[in-house]
């Protein structure tokens, strides 16, 4: 990937990760179309100098419209950052999570694969263009209270190496990100303020060295994911150690809000 001279659409790019990406492709010398939902995260990008666009990532038609907005308004359009994305605890012993499955599904998974869909035509007439999918360290070992996020997380993972296998000798590159556990506004106050949460800034700044150093790399992976990256690759042993771990400490400390 190319990191300057872009036209750049970073869905959920109003708050988090999204946002600390948009800035730092915009000081690079990018043109950064910024597609939430929300009316003030709107307000906020567009006050940054980016463009505001409307879009629910969990409904087709809002989807469809996004791409052809974009196409339209923005013929120059390269990259696109699928980093829009739901996270709830879903407790399946006692409450009936449908509702939190259907939602999280559509937005995480559903949603990134309709919007590729409706931009590759467009893409593939670019002389160099990107897909960066944001999957999590989650997809690599779930964090059972919260399963219908891991599964979309690990079928992002899928999709993306599939999406890269067909697009193998075109000029779409394709790019997984694969976050830690991160500083950010996703589950609400605590996961922004918690210590244990890797600081946001570290995490972009990790990232931005790697694609620097790695413009090609198909994977970006900060030291702190890797752990959970690579859990498997060491054994089923290891990997249940590390499952069992993740979640009692998890477990443990979110005992109150789960």
């Amino acid at each position: 990937m190319k990191l300057t001279g872009n036209t750049i659409l970073i869905t959920g790019g109003g708050s988090g990760i999204g946002l600390a990406l948009a800035e730092e492709f915009k000081k690079l010398g990018n043109k950064v179309l910024v597609a939430a939902r929300s009316a003030s995260k709107l307000e906020l990008a567009a006050r940054k100098g980016f463009e505001p666009l409307p879009v629910n990532m969990s409904a087709r038609e809002s989807i469809e419209s996004l791409a052809r907005t974009v196409v339209s308004r923005f013929p120059a359009l390269n990259v696109v950052i699928h980093n829009a994305g739901i996270m709830k605890h879903e407790n399946l012993r006692t409450t009936n999570t449908s509702d939190i499955a259907v939602e999280t599904i559509a937005t995480n998974l559903t949603g990134p694969i309709l919007l590729t869909t409706a931009l590759l035509p467009h893409l593939s007439r670019q002389p160099e263009a990107t897909i960066m999918t944001v999957s999590s360290g989650l997809g690599f070992v779930p964090l059972a209270m919260n399963p219908t996020y891991s599964a979309t997380k690990a079928a992002i993972h899928s999709y993306t190496e599939s999406l890269r296998y067909q697009l193998r000798g075109t000029a779409i590159g394709v790019i997984e990100l694969v976050p830690p556990y991160v500083q950010t506004e996703l589950m609400g106050e605590r996961q922004l303020k918690d210590p244990a949460a890797m600081p946001l800034g570290e995490f972009i700044s990790e990232v931005m060295v790697i694609l620097k150093s790695q413009p090609n790399v198909p994977e970006i992976l900060v030291k702190r994911v890797q752990p959970l990256r690579f859990a498997a690759s060491e054994g089923q042993e290891k990997y249940a150690a590390v499952f069992e771990e993740m979640n009692d400490r998890v477990s443990a400390a979110r005992a109150r809000e789960f």
